[in-house]
C-alpha cells in the first residue's frame, strides 16, 4: 500500500529522475512538473500528500507558488518541502514565512530528503507515528483495531476499518472512487468502482448506528470525503 503521493516541482530532470526513482522505491507515488502553474493544476485535480518545491523554477517562481497552493481551497493544507540552493538564515524564514513547512538546502542527499518528507508526514498523518487516530467524535485504536464513536463501540469490517482510517489520515479531504481504490485495496486490484460505494454505504451505516450524524460527506461527480463539518 502507497505511503503516499509526492508532487515535485524540480526543473533539474536529472535530480526529477533520481528523487523518482528513490521515492518510489521507498513506497511512495510519485508526480512532478517543472512549472508552477502546472503544480497549481494538478494540486487542485488530485491533491497530493506532499509537494517538493523547488524556489528557482522557471516562470512562476517557487515562492509565488508556494504563495498560491496556500490560497487554494483543497491543497491549502497540504504540507509543502522547499528546495533551493539559497543557504541564508533570511532566505529560509522567507521560505517558511510564505508557508513552507520544511526547507532542504541544495545538495543533499536523497535519504535526507525522504527522512524529512517522513517527518513532515509523520506530524500531518498521526497514523505513520502513533497508535491512535481522532476526528470529531471518533476514535481509532490501531493497534487494538478498535473504532469508537461519542465513546461507543463501532463494529467494522477489515474493508471498513481500512476506508476509515485512510479517512482518518486525512479529514476533510474529497477522495475520488479511483483514489480510494489505490490507497484503500491497492493499485493491482480488479475491485469495480461500485464496491466502493457499497463499501462507503457499509460504513456509513456502522457510524450513523443510533442516529448519530452522517459525517460522511459525498461530492457529486467527485468522491467522498470525512468531514464533521459537512452541510
Amino acid at each position: 500500500m502507497s505511503k503516499g503521493r509526492i508532487l515535485f516541482v524540480e526543473d533539474d530532470a536529472a535530480l526529477v529522475e533520481l528523487l523518482s526513482y528513490t521515492f518510489r522505491r521507498e513506497g511512495f507515488d510519485v508526480d512532478a512538473t517543472a512549472d508552477g502553474e502546472e503544480a497549481l493544476a494538478r494540486a487542485q485535480e488530485n491533491v497530493p500528500d506532499l509537494i517538493v518545491l523547488d524556489w528557482m523554477i522557471e516562470g512562476v517562481s517557487g515562492l509565488e507558488t508556494c504563495r498560491r497552493l496556500r490560497r487554494l481551497p483543497g491543497a491549502a493544507n497540504v504540507p509543502i518541502i522547499m528546495l533551493t540552493a539559497r543557504a541564508e538564515e533570511a532566505d529560509r524564514i522567507r521560505g517558511l514565512e510564505t508557508g513552507a513547512d520544511d526547507y532542504v538546502t541544495k545538495p543533499f542527499s536523497p535519504r535526507e530528503l525522504v527522512a524529512r518528507v517522513g517527518a513532515v508526514l509523520r506530524r500531518v498523518r498521526p497514523a505513520l507515528a502513533g497508535e491512535q487516530l481522532a476526528y470529531g467524535d471518533l476514535e481509532m485504536d490501531l493497534v487494538g483495531h478498535k473504532v469508537r464513536r461519542s465513546g461507543e463501540a463501532v463494529a467494522l469490517g477489515p474493508t471498513e476499518f481500512r476506508l476509515l482510517k485512510h479517512f482518518l489520515e486525512h479529514p476533510g479531504r474529497v477522495f475520488s472512487r479511483e483514489r480510494l481504490l489505490d490507497s484503500v485495496w491497492g493499485h493491482d486490484s480488479e475491485i469495480e468502482l461500485r464496491t466502493v460505494d457499497v463499501h462507503i454505504r457499509r460504513l456509513r451505516k456502522a457510524l450513523n448506528e443510533g442516529g448519530r450524524d452522517d459525517i460522511i460527506r459525498t461530492v457529486r461527480s467527485a468522491g467522498y470525503a470525512l468531514d464533521v463539518d459537512r452541510a
